[in-house]
């Protein structure tokens, strides 16, 4: 077992941290749900049944893309995913048990922009079949029990609002109660604006409970970073894992690079803000693409699990 992790470790070295092939030639694209997926197949082709890579052009088969986990061929592109996907990805065959399903939030601020808070939640609840932007639950992962959270950034761009804190913050009790490796996905845009200081809260909520976890009570949790992971949600749980694992091309910052840009009078490079750059600069401990995250996951948490202090 300690052979088969210090060889990971030592190939994740060597490649650079498990990027696929061409990472120079990645930009930013994404496939976010069935009518969008529609939207991009080429006229010449059968309807419903292949899909246009936004950043290669190629044409791929929908049920192939599908099957190699949303990513493309050709580059090694990292398709977007919704969250029911990577449940499936990361969680063992029908032992996914999912929590606080029925969780819905109220529009307390009776917020409107150009269009109402009201509106927007009902439209991303239609389309993606949530009740909020996360899924939380617990199911065995390579045999191994773990608490899941996951983020979904097709509910209004992931955004972290009262309901999203809520669950993430009871699926970490719940870890911690029952001793539990815990597992957070992050998708999101950042806080909520719709529901203002509420929406802030949840990042002391969340980080508050995660200390208990993790320095109280010794346990694993492991923050899994894609794209895009910004705003509170870097600004809170999703850099304080134990270990941090970033998906390929993974855009990940606090501010955008607009902002940055606009606050500092300086121009940023391009790139600065994607994983890559990131790794390089110490931030993930690693990037790992989604055909070996699983098998990584299941590496970390036993060799967690059989650490000499946990004996005591």
């Amino acid at each position: 077992m300690l052979t088969s992790v210090t060889n990971w470790f030592e190939d994740k070295r060597k490649f650079g941290g498990l990027i696929g092939a061409f990472p120079e030639e990645a930009t930013r694209g994404s496939i976010s749900n069935e009518k969008e997926r529609e939207k991009r197949i080429s006229v010449n082709t059968n309807r419903g049944l292949r899909a246009r890579c936004d950043n290669c052009g190629n044409m791929l088969y929908v049920k192939f893309l599908k099957q190699n986990r949303s990513v493309c061929e050709e580059r090694g592109y990292h398709l977007s995913m919704n969250s029911m996907e990577r449940i499936e990805l990361s969680i063992d065959r029908n032992t996914w048990i999912p929590m606080d399903e029925d969780m819905t939030t109220e529009d307390v601020l009776d917020f409107s922009d150009e269009d109402s808070h009201q509106n927007r939640l009902a439209v991303s609840q239609e389309k993606t079949g949530l009740t909020d932007a996360t899924q939380t639950g617990i199911g065995y992962l390579n045999g191994t029990l773990v608490a899941l959270g996951v983020m979904d950034f097709h509910f209004m761009g992931g955004s972290m609002g009262s309901v999203v804190g809520e669950k993430i913050t009871r699926l970490i009790e719940y870890a911690t109660d029952k001793s539990l490796p815990l597992i957070l996905i992050c998708a999101s845009g950042g806080a909520r604006t719709q529901e203002g200081t509420l929406s802030l809260m949840q990042m002391a909520k969340i980080s508050s409970v995660s200390q208990i976890h993790q320095v109280r009570r010794k346990l694993l949790y492991i923050s899994i970073l894609t794209y895009p992971t910004t705003g509170g949600a870097t600004a809170s749980f999703g850099m304080l894992g134990d270990i941090t694992i970033a998906e390929s091309k993974a855009y990940t910052a606090f501010a955008g690079k607009r902002v940055i840009e606009q606050t500092s009078r300086q121009k940023i490079p391009e790139g600065f803000q994607a994983a890559e750059s990131l790794f390089d600069n110490g931030l993930p401990d690693s990037i790992v693409p989604r055909n070996l995250l699983k098998g990584v996951l299941g590496e970390i948490s036993e060799l967690h699990s059989s650490a000499p202090y946990k004996k005591n």
